[in-house]
């Protein structure tokens, strides 16, 4: 049976492998560092299976954590910050729902201000998105 070394050797360079051609989030990686230190204890301080595994987990866990606190990942910005005009294809009634025509496709829609009613064929300003419904304010109420 090959020696619990050679064991943590090869798993810490195949999670390291890992990491390179499936992405985790620096997960894997940080996994195999551990497991790398782990066969680097093993020869020196610790001897048994178990205390081996837990020193592992517990630098997984620690490294990973730490991982995340160093390196932020980019976030995705919506594109409603890009495009902001739409017209209403419908009207749009007070607090109720309608529809209009957001980047050549028909969009649910919604007032942000549920007082007002937007008539059809009227350009809006999309404000924001909550899920598949955007939330419009009528072009003329903005620029008066």
């Amino acid at each position: 049976m090959p020696s619990t070394t050679i064991i943590w050797l090869l798993a810490g360079s195949g999670l390291c492998l890992i990491e390179l051609f499936l992405p985790t989030a620096f997960v894997a990686f940080m996994m195999g560092i551990s497991a790398l230190l782990v066969a680097f204890l093993s020869q020196t301080i610790l001897g048994k299976l178990w205390l081996q595994v837990v020193v592992w987990l517990l630098l997984s866990t620690a490294l990973i954590i730490l991982s995340r606190r160093f390196v932020s990942l980019p976030r995705r910005k919506a594109k409603i910050q890009h495009a902001i005009i739409a017209e209403t294809l419908i009207e749009i009634p007070a607090g109720k729902p309608g529809r209009v025509l957001y980047e050549g496709n028909s969009w649910r829609a919604r007032c942000d201000d549920e007082t007002l009613t937007i008539p059809p064929n009227q350009r809006v300003y999309v404000t924001r998105r909550e899920g598949t419904t955007l939330i419009v304010m009528p072009e003329n109420l903005l620029h008066s």
